[in-house]
């Protein structure tokens, strides 16, 4: 499965913006697919996952803040992200993995990256 992450941008804090993750060559059905965050200078760091079987998780500073979902039918995970602060600026990557639910937030257990793309929030 191959994975590609699109929907980044320049945008203003407070604003909106949709992240799309598309698998070709497999489905999402059997993996938990996860996003993380990458700001200059600092590691990757989870942000939202949509498991297998319908259950999502979110690191604690964007709950309330971003949802993510799954459409299926296009092969797609999406991240809804709504009033946008500059620390929420990185790049962002999807994933996946089939490890435990205990062990989802962990980059360690996450293959087939996409290419990221790049969120910036000005202030």
């Amino acid at each position: 499965v191959q994975l590609q992450a699109f929907g980044g941008g320049l945008v203003q804090a407070g604003d909106s913006l949709t992240l799309s993750c598309k698998a070709s060559g497999g489905l999402f059905r059997s993996y938990t697919v996860g996003w993380f965050r990458q700001a200059p200078g600092n590691e990757r760091q989870f942000v939202a996952c949509f498991g297998w079987s319908g259950n999502t998780k979110y690191t604690d500073p964007v709950k309330g803040r971003f949802t993510i979902s799954r459409d299926s039918a296009r092969n797609t995970v999406y991240l809804q992200m709504n009033s946008l602060k500059p620390e929420d600026s990185g790049v962002y990557y999807c994933a996946l993995t089939t490890v435990v639910w205990s062990g989802v937030t962990e980059e360690k257990h996450y293959r087939s990256w996409g290419q990221g793309t790049l969120v910036t929030v000005s202030s």
